[in-house]
């Protein structure tokens, strides 16, 4: 379980945060202990007022745990990390705060307490509590045989890159088949009677003669790779030059890079805004779905908390009627009847608490399984599109390179004369 803190104040900014619907499916608040108020904004406040006592600034300690994505984690795992954790800062019986948040398909919790101590009036002093957390992260995941990250074995093992989109990154563009290229260099010079047909069929192709700096004329493709024509077409330099004329006539290499960069910049913006605009379409209806798949969990959830509370209202009821009152009650008070009927409720209590917890722990892990079907299917959906749009930024950037070339080059000619001059 990871588990990330901080001293902070902002408790105002902090209870509305941890109570964000928007960027959170689902919102639990889960329990307010050591504090008069029973609203989280309420106890945010005492713990303000409190600490305006003091000198402390920060006054709050904020955790947030996250186990692994995949795991289905009860209640009580997080509630006995959260009390280690309170044991192993010298925590235990400072005012606290759980929530629970589910977004994604992923569950974690937000432990929050207040480091002031009313009876002294000082903060609580938390040294080294990182690596002390770090410590209590790396048992968590040995006491509930989860698969620890490597950057927990080893530190020198941890993946910088595991923060970003990494398949992403990795995205390479296919390579120009030479086949396709002879072939379709070939067709040109097949169909051209001259240098400017044979420019312009080229160019249909993405193509471009140039002169190059060693062999004469030269084809160049998108990318600015240079191939000899004459190898292309399976001829001479001599029949290249019959038909096409001098190549000192051509553009040199550097200036067709500059020259393809000038031509095909322009229109990579509008496909990369073209493509932007599809991957939103392509969205829209995973967005919908999941809105509809939360809505759906959150309307199931309020139900069946009805539910067990209508139960357990009844249950209750039944248990409070076996007590009875006057002097019948006074006699099963002398008979030790009233503690045996006291004793069973305590065991029913235990056992219905115990039963709704499992039940509604069956609910929530189902739910998770569900979002997290979606999710994989909106993770591949954003990866496609992203490589989609990484790769058309590569190759604008590419073709910037190409066109700074050449101003660059332009700057240095000029200058030159300059200084003949």
């Amino acid at each position: 379980m990871i588990l990330k803190a901080s001293q902070r104040s902002g408790a105002k900014q902090l209870a509305t945060h941890l109570l964000r619907t928007d960027e959170n499916e689902h919102v639990e608040l889960h329990e307010i202990s050591g504090f008069m108020s029973e609203t989280l904004h309420g106890a945010m406040n005492e713990a303000y007022a409190l600490s305006k006592g003091t000198k402390c600034k920060q006054f709050l300690f904020s955790v947030s745990l996250s186990p692994p994505a995949h795991e289905s984690v009860r209640v009580e795992v997080f509630e006995k990390a959260i009390n280690d954790i309170e044991e192993r800062l010298g925590l235990k019986g400072q005012p606290r705060i759980i929530v629970f948040h589910e977004k994604e398909g992923r569950r974690h919790a937000h432990a929050v307490w207040s480091r002031i101590d009313a009876d002294t009036m000082t903060a609580k002093h938390l040294p080294f509590f990182k690596t002390k957390l770090g410590e209590l992260a790396k048992q968590l995941y040995i006491e509930n045989g989860w698969a620890m990250p490597k950057g927990f074995e080893n530190p020198k093992l941890r993946d910088p890159t595991s923060f970003t989109l990494k398949e992403w990154q990795q995205a390479k563009r296919a390579g120009l088949d030479p086949r396709e290229l002879k072939s379709a260099v070939q067709d040109c010079w097949k169909r051209s009677d001259g240098v400017s047909a044979f420019t312009n069929a080229l160019e249909e192709r993405g193509l471009y003669l140039a002169r190059g700096d060693r062999r004469g004329h030269v084809v160049l493709t998108l990318d600015g790779e240079p191939f000899a024509l004459s190898r292309l077409i399976d001829g001479k330099t001599k029949e290249v030059n019959a038909k096409l004329g001098d190549p000192n006539q051509l553009r040199s290499v550097n200036e067709t890079k500059a020259l393809i960069g000038e031509k095909i910049a322009p229109r990579l913006s509008s496909y990369i805004a073209e493509a932007k605009r599809m991957a939103v379409n392509a969205m829209k209806p995973l967005v919908e779905q999941k809105q509809k798949l939360t809505d759906a969990h959150q309307t199931a959830r309020k139900e069946f908390d009805t539910k067990l509370k209508d139960r357990w209202d009844a249950e209750q009821r039944e248990r409070s009627n076996r007590t009875r009152k006057g002097w019948a009650g006074v006699w099963d008070f002398m008979t030790g009847r009233y503690f045996k009927v006291r004793k069973q409720n305590e065991l029913e209590v235990q056992f219905a608490k115990e039963r709704d917890r499992n039940e509604r722990h069956g609910l929530i892990t189902t739910q998770l399984k569900e979002r997290q079907e979606l999710q994989s299917n909106i993770k591949t959906a954003r990866r496609r599109e992203a490589e989609q749009v990484l790769a058309l930024y590569r190759d604008s950037a590419k073709f910037r390179r190409m066109r700074e070339g050449r101003e660059q080059s332009t700057a240095r000619v000029r200058d030159k004369g300059l200084d003949l001059g």
